[in-house]
């Protein structure tokens, strides 16, 4: 028998019967296999509190608003997952998109490269640098925490020597404002709408027949009809919140399209499925064939390219790129987007859509203070209490698969 056809895969997603069923839903809290399930309703809970304490925070303009501010740790955070499904820390991942957004500016502005030009620039730079910090870790055998904690400095560095003395470049290239601030008109966001619940219609079926024709346990018709209309209701929902402002921004749509992608590549590749084999069990993954080294130097690699990303999503929003992009809060805010979204810091579990999620509970934490006026103390003391209960309801989830697994 082939020793890779042993390699282990990704965790499947959890039926709709196995989800709802009270014998499910018992057997996944005592296993700590609880997914997205406490993030969606810490999310809820967040929303109520502060709605309630300012009304405003649930208007159409203040969602809108919220809606673009987590595009860019969304982002970054996309790529932080990868890294984080390795059982692996990137710690450079905000410095690299304050650099590659610079090298960006630099070039449409200063030297006068046309934007798809600048923009291919950055994206491969972010790319190049992974390739550099993941070959060092690898080959090397140095941490990647120490590896990408120099990274953090070092890029930071050539951040202020890319922008030069100037500090400051605004950017008025259309194109390149437009990635995170065109408004599409009304019907655009229903048409969007109704294709995406199509598509999650028809892959539901589809993984709904793989189960069957595998022995799996598979839900009912009504139970997948309702997901489908949950879905529906959530998707047209959040269309008329944004439809009744100004409109489906370009920036989220964006986001969704990578984290779309990227979900597929590591729920239905053989790449992605290498990459939770060797987050699991580095070991048994080198044992089933499985290249380790190359795995772990794409991931890094893939993960400096969404931190460039997110990078130019960010100066594109701003309008600008100084010596401040990608700094401050940029790598804690992406980190703890990745971690509250539900991905294990101990590798080879997780999914890409916590980034988005984790992104949109710290930007509503964020966005919900900035309206009470709340000082950057209180912001940062309450972030943290939340990375540090969802790290700990990780550390308890895993505590109950071993003991699972034990018994």
């Amino acid at each position: 028998m082939s020793q890779v056809a042993s390699a282990p895969s990704s965790p499947a997603a959890p039926t709709a019967a196995e989800t709802f069923s009270p014998a499910g839903l018992r057997r996944r809290v005592s296993e700590g296999e609880l997914g997205s399930l406490p993030v969606v309703i810490g999310l809820v809970v967040i929303w109520l509190i502060f709605w309630w304490l300012n009304p405003n925070f649930l208007t159409a303009r203040n969602i809108t608003n919220l809606v673009l501010q987590i595009v860019v740790y969304g982002m970054i955070a996309a790529g932080v997952v990868l890294v984080l499904l390795l059982g692996e820390i990137d710690l450079s991942v905000g410095s690299v998109s304050g650099m590659c957004a610079a090298i960006m500016g630099v070039l449409n502005v200063k030297m006068g490269q046309p934007p798809l030009v600048a923009l291919l620039a950055a994206l491969v730079t972010g790319a190049a640098v992974g390739l550099l910090q993941g070959f060092w870790f690898t080959r090397l055998h140095v941490p990647s925490f120490v590896v990408t904690l120099a990274g953090l400095l070092a890029w930071s560095g050539a951040q202020l020597w890319v922008l030069g003395e100037t500090g400051t470049i605004n950017l008025n290239d259309k194109l390149i404002v437009g990635l995170a601030n065109t408004f599409f008109p009304a019907w655009v966001g229903w048409a969007i709408a109704a294709l995406a619940i199509i598509v999650f219609a028809i892959a539901t079926g589809e993984e709904h027949r793989r189960r069957r024709a595998a022995g799996l346990v598979v839900g009912s018709p009504q139970l997948l009809a309702l997901q489908v209309i949950i879905f529906g209701a959530v998707l047209f929902g959040a269309v008329a919140v944004l439809n009744a402002d100004r409109g489906v921004p370009s920036g989220i749509l964006i986001l969704l399209g990578c984290v779309v992608v990227l979900d597929y590549v590591t729920r239905r590749t053989r790449f992605g499925r290498h990459i939770y084999a060797v987050g699991g069990n580095p070991e048994a993954a080198r044992r089933a064939g499985i290249s380790v080294t190359s795995i772990r130097v794409a991931v890094f690699s893939m993960g400096s390219l969404m931190a460039a990303a997110g990078g130019v999503m960010a100066a594109s929003r701003l309008f600008a790129v100084n010596q401040s992009s990608g700094q401050s809060d940029t790598l804690l805010n992406s980190i703890a987007s990745a971690v509250i979204g539900g991905v294990s810091l101990f590798g080879g579990r997780g999914s890409v859509w916590a980034a988005p999620l984790g992104a949109l509970v710290i930007g509503s934490i964020s966005n919900g203070m900035d309206l009470l006026a709340l000082s950057s103390s209180v912001k940062f003391m309450i972030t943290g209490a939340v990375l540090l209960l969802a790290v700990t309801i990780d550390a308890l989830s895993r505590r109950g698969r071993e003991s699972a697994g034990r018994a």
